[in-house]
C-alpha cells in the first residue's frame, strides 16, 4: 500500500481549479457568491459560510447528481475535494487487500461513524462506488437533516440506513449488530479537547484568511462550520481514536478494515502503540494531501490470512 503524499487522488474528480462557469450554469445561486480574485480568474470568499455552502450544493448537483443539498446555519460544511479523496482511497484499500483488483460483489456495505448533518462521506461513497451505507450520529438533528436530503434523492436511500448513537460515550456499541458486516468502517473523528481549543483554532484560520478576527468570538464556527461534537471532545482527537480501537476489538470478526482520520501527526505514535496492544493483524498508514494540506488515516484489521481469505470468498 502506497504511503507516499500525492496531489488528489487520481480519481478524484476535483482536479485543478473549481469550474465556475460549469457550476454555475448547473446551479444559478452560486453566481451571487462569485468574485474575482487577484489572479485576474474567478472565486468565492471562503470565508463567508453562506457562499462554501453554495459551492457545496452546486458541486453536488453538478458532479454527483445529488440535489437539494443543505445543512442548517452552524453545521459542519465539508470541503468536498477532499471528502472524496478519502472514500477512494478507501476503494484502493479494498483493492490492495483483495490482490489488486477491486471486489467484484455489488453490495459492499461500509459504516460512517459520525456522519453529521451534511452526509458527505456516504452521499460520496453512493455516488461514486454504489457502496451501503450506515450512517451514524449522537445527533438527532444531524440525522434528520440527512433524511431530508435523502428523500430528495430516493435513489440514495436505498442504499443509505440512518442510525442514531443515544450512548455519548460509546462508538460502535449500540450502532453494530450482532448481524452487521461491514467491508469498511470510517471516522473523522472531532480534533480538539475543548470549546476553548476549537475558538482558538478558529481564530487562527481566520488568521490564515487575512481576517482580523471571526465575526463571534464566542462561536467556534468558520467557513467550514462545525459545532459541538462535530469539533471537540474529552481527550481530542487522541481519546476518541482510542476508544474506537478498543470498541473494535469487540467487533473484530464483523468488519475488514477499521479506518479513521488523523488529523494530528504527533498522535500517530501513540494510536499505533494502542493497536499493537490491541493485537490488530495488520496496520497500515495511508497518507493523503489535498492541496496544500496533509492528511492521513489509519486502517487496521484483526483478520488474519485465513480469516482474510474466508472474507474475501464470501463477500467478495
Amino acid at each position: 500500500m502506497p504511503t507516499t503524499v500525492q496531489p488528489f487522488h487520481a480519481k478524484n474528480r476535483h482536479q485543478g481549479q473549481y469550474d465556475f462557469a460549469r457550476l454555475t450554469q448547473a446551479s444559478p445561486a452560486l453566481q451571487d457568491f462569485i468574485i474575482n480574485n487577484q489572479h485576474g480568474g474567478t472565486s468565492i470568499d471562503f470565508s463567508d459560510p453562506l457562499a462554501v455552502k453554495t459551492l457545496n450544493a452546486a458541486i453536488l448537483k453538478s458532479d454527483y447528481g445529488i440535489i437539494g443539498w443543505d445543512i442548517p446555519e452552524g453545521q459542519l460544511c465539508p470541503p468536498i475535494p477532499g471528502r472524496a479523496d478519502y472514500i477512494h482511497y478507501l476503494a484502493d484499500l479494498l483493492s490492495h487487500s483483495n490482490n489488486g483488483k477491486y471486489p467484484k460483489k455489488k453490495r459492499l456495505d461500509v459504516l460512517d461513524i459520525g456522519t453529521g448533518a451534511s452526509g458527505i462521506y456516504p452521499l460520496l461513497g453512493v455516488a461514486e462506488y454504489a457502496w451501503h451505507f450506515v450512517a451514524a450520529d449522537i445527533n438527532q438533528d444531524s440525522l434528520n437533516n440527512v433524511r431530508q436530503i435523502l428523500n430528495t434523492n430516493q435513489a440514495l436511500s436505498e442504499r443509505i440506513t440512518l442510525r442514531l448513537q443515544n450512548d455519548p460515550n460509546a462508538i460502535f456499541k449500540h450502532i453494530v449488530s450482532k448481524d452487521d458486516w461491514f467491508d469498511l468502517t470510517m471516522c473523522n473523528p472531532p480534533f480538539h479537547m475543548s470549546l476553548a481549543e476549537a475558538q482558538a483554532g478558529t481564530q487562527r484560520k481566520w488568521s490564515n484568511l487575512g481576517k482580523l478576527s471571526a465575526p463571534d468570538e464566542a462561536a467556534p464556527l468558520l467557513n467550514f462550520g462545525g459545532q459541538g461534537a462535530e469539533l471537540w471532545c474529552p481527550g481530542g482527537e487522541l481519546a476518541f481514536i482510542e476508544r474506537m480501537i478498543k470498541e473494535s476489538a469487540d467487533i473484530q470478526g464483523q468488519c475488514f478494515w477499521f479506518t479513521c482520520l488523523v488529523s494530528k501527526s504527533a498522535n500517530l505514535a501513540p494510536l499505533k502503540t494502542a493497536l499493537k496492544r490491541a493485537q490488530v493483524h495488520e496496520l497500515r498508514e495511508v497518507n493523503m494531501a489535498q492541496g496544500n494540506k496533509q492528511s492521513r488515516f489509519l486502517a487496521w484489521t484483526f483478520l488474519n490470512p485465513v480469516q482474510q481469505a474466508g472474507w474475501k470468498k464470501m463477500r467478495w
